[in-house]
């Protein structure tokens, strides 16, 4: 065995430096992608995260183990949707938050930055509800005696009964949570530290409660389709006064509050922090 293919850069995590300039790489090789391979990866993203959403949600179905112990485990499955996003290179728009790093670097323009963050977030929200049709009309929901109609339909008007500002600030938890998950993930090298960097960030910001937008692109339309469901609706025990606000109006209230906090948590409260401490003056380059 030749001991010279062990180096310390092949084994050793890569250092704060070097996952900041890789970031901001990708950043730019991200608005280097063609329209419909980004919309495509972007679906692909939507889709993964909404499979985890399932997961998810099948775990607290029947959970007695209390709140933060249900929602820890709860992380898991959402944990699995952000783990298959960094691995097949999806573009995940949460995560995407992070390309701020290339706009203030002037690596990326606004227009390229926005262009891409307009594709991915319909793309996401496309995959998202792919997801949710399937599930609907699979009738996962009826398992359980209906209780998993009751567990998806509580958790989606918990979400929509949300002021506002409490939503938004709820989104900045989340998505610092979620972009310090990649960012850990970025410094591995394998597939095990990759997915040991996302478990606790993932499942902290879910057993807290916190507000996910494409994960709620998953959860909110599936409460709504259910809230319409009359057989639904009936089993789980709740009157459609209890679920007034599943609706479309209610849905793009939460979407947009916590779209505009992960914006703020992930790309100015980690990312521009990280382009501060580790590529102010710098020009950026590669690894």
């Amino acid at each position: 065995m030749d001991p010279q293919r062990y180096t310390d850069s092949s084994v050793e995590a890569r250092s704060p430096d070097e996952i900041a300039r890789k970031v901001t790489q990708q950043g730019v090789a991200k608005v280097q992608t063609g329209a419909v391979s980004t919309l495509a990866l972007a679906v692909m993203a939507g889709g993964f995260i909404g499979l985890g959403g399932v997961l998810a949600g099948t775990i607290a179905v029947g959970s007695e183990l209390g709140t933060g112990p249900t929602r820890l485990l709860m992380g898991l499955g959402l944990t699995m949707g952000l783990f298959m996003v960094v691995i097949t290179g999806a573009e995940l728009f949460t995560g995407n938050s992070l390309m701020l790093m290339g706009l203030v670097s002037r690596r990326i323009s606004l227009r390229e930055l926005g262009l891409n963050w307009t594709l991915v977030y319909v793309g996401n929200l496309a995959g998202a509800l792919i997801v949710v049709l399937l599930v609907y009309f699979s009738r996962w929901w009826a398992q359980g005696d209906f209780s998993f109609a009751e567990t998806a339909m509580h958790t989606a008007n918990a979400k929509v009964n949300l002021s506002f500002e409490i939503a938004f600030v709820r989104g900045i938890l989340a998505n610092i949570l979620v972009c310090l998950a990649i960012w850990l993930a970025m410094a591995g090298r394998t597939l095990t530290d990759k997915l040991l960097g996302i478990v606790l960030p993932i499942c902290t910001f879910t057993a807290a409660g916190f507000e996910h937008s494409i994960a709620n692109m998953y959860f909110v339309p599936l409460g709504v389709l259910l809230a319409y469901d009359p057989e639904a609706l009936a089993a789980t025990g709740l009157t459609a006064g209890e679920v007034a606000r599943l609706n479309l109006p209610w849905t793009v209230h939460n979407l947009a509050a916590v779209t505009l906090g992960n914006i703020v948590g992930g790309g100015v409260m980690v990312g521009q922090a990280h382009w501060f401490i580790h590529l102010r003056g710098q020009t950026g380059g590669d690894e």
